[in-house]
């Protein structure tokens, strides 16, 4: 049987009801609830009125990170007390990676509910109003923007769930006095203590000293995070604009951001880097970005690495290019295939693409399918006579006008047979050289897709 919730300060149940009544009207009629419950007061409790507000729509969800030798035994309090409630619960142990201990142990969290998430379902934590307060403090150290100063939003509607926070306007010191009042059970992780963390050290020692001064800081700071959002909304709608005038996902036209202001030129480069990444780059990687790379003469081929990312200028482009794609045109020791034996219908991978061998209109000559075709390397100085072009011209001129890339020419073979140029492989395709092996109702490579691996 579910137990009833002991009766609390009216005039506080009324208020916490009406001000979750009211935020869930922006929730699909169906939606559920996953409560994130870490076995302290703060979760316990608002696992409590959640269950009392909304029987058979609420589940829990504990989060093992292993990190405590009692951790485990806390999954278990979860799991009795939610019992206790009719709440279904779900214990999850994760591995929380090396590096910085706070941020690997968020990220292994919000992977963990991720995964357990049901579409109709919202995530709620207990997020309280000095959490708010500390966030804010601990970004604007961390020499945060607009954006960073926002800190958590009541309802965050990010692109894998929704998280709300009900008791986002609620302060520590009430939280406690309902927590007594409903007689909630809960656990102390002592780690929670310990100042090394940043979060410990902010509520344990700086804390009480800005607070002795400035006794209304938590609900000043609460506040600056509200206008920040504000700010930040407004901000975001100028940024989206530009976004879509100067970029794409994977380039930025130079022409069109040069005609921004510096500081929006500024916001723009550091959302577009941002990309699908849950962190904006720092504010130095996006000033080397406008003046290393975006600075640098057109010809100069700059590019800078960040992430996992190369950001290279190209004429009047910037392009942001994958780690491998980048790295694979710096290593010339890359092992490719010397010699190429083909038949009708037959699909293979060279460098630059993968290719189906075809019927053509006017192509190469039959004779040579079944035949050792010599594969080379681009060089220097090479020149090719087009297929239906008249005259020959410079390799290096005909590459340039398809506008293949410096980071992708690497990937360029010559394809030949006895000294005689067939044609050349490239990204864009394949280019039929004019030669005596040129007939009608000939074959040709085509490209399917470019720019795979030798498989």
């Amino acid at each position: 049987m579910r137990s009833t919730l002991p009766a609390f300060n009216e005039v506080w149940q009324r208020q916490f009801r009406s001000s979750v009544l009211n935020q869930i009207q922006h929730f699909p009629s169906e939606s559920a609830f996953l409560i994130g419950c870490s076995g302290g007061m703060d979760s316990m409790l608002l696992l409590h009125l959640m269950s009392g507000l909304f029987p058979e729509k609420v589940r829990a969800i504990y989060i093992d990170h292993q990190l405590q030798q009692d951790s485990a035994n806390w999954g278990q309090f979860v799991a009795e007390q939610c019992l206790l409630l009719n709440v279904p619960c779900l214990i999850e142990a994760v591995c929380v990676e090396t590096g910085n201990l706070e941020q690997q142990a968020r990220a292994a969290r919000y992977q963990a509910y991720s995964k357990h998430l049901k579409p109709n379902e919202i995530l709620v934590l207990a997020h309280h109003q000095q959490d708010q307060a500390e966030t804010l403090i601990l970004r604007l150290l961390s020499g945060a923007g607009v954006q960073g100063l926002s800190a958590m939003r009541k309802v965050d509607i990010r692109e894998q769930f929704t998280l709300w926070r009900p008791l986002l306007d609620i302060s520590r010191e009430q939280i406690c006095q309902w927590a007594k009042q409903l007689d909630v059970q809960n656990i102390q992780d002592i780690s929670n203590l310990n100042t090394h963390y940043d979060r410990a050290w902010c509520r344990h020692e700086l804390w009480p000293v800005l607070q002795n001064r400035y006794p209304k800081m938590q609900h000043a700071l609460a506040r600056t995070s509200y206008l920040m959002q504000d700010a930040n909304d407004i901000l975001q709608e100028i940024v989206q604009q530009d976004l879509s005038q100067c970029t794409t996902a994977t380039e930025i036209d130079l022409k069109e951001i040069a005609l921004l202001s510096i500081p929006r030129q500024r916001q723009l480069l550091s959302v577009w880097m941002k990309g699908q990444d849950q962190y904006r780059p720092s504010f130095e990687m996006v000033e080397r970005l406008r003046k290393e790379v975006i600075g640098s003469k057109s010809d100069a081929q700059a590019a800078l690495h960040c992430n996992q990312f190369y950001y290279v200028r190209y004429q009047q482009k910037i392009y942001r290019l994958s780690a491998a794609e980048y790295l694979a045109a710096q290593n010339e020791s890359d092992i490719l295939p010397e010699t190429l034996q083909v038949q009708l219908d037959q699909t293979f991978h060279l460098m630059s693409g993968e290719y189906c061998v075809e019927s053509n209109p006017v192509g190469l000559s039959t004779t040579l399918l079944g035949k050792n075709l010599k594969l080379v390397r681009r060089q220097t100085g090479e020149k090719i006579h087009l297929q239906g072009r008249v005259g020959s011209w410079p390799l290096k001129k005909a590459i340039q006008e398809a506008r293949i890339f410096p980071w992708q020419r690497h990937t360029i073979q010559i394809l030949s047979i006895d000294n005689v140029m067939l044609g050349v492989f490239t990204p864009k395709g394949f280019w039929l050289a004019h030669s005596e092996y040129c007939e009608v109702g000939g074959w040709q490579p085509n490209l399917i897709s470019s720019l795979k691996k030798i498989s």
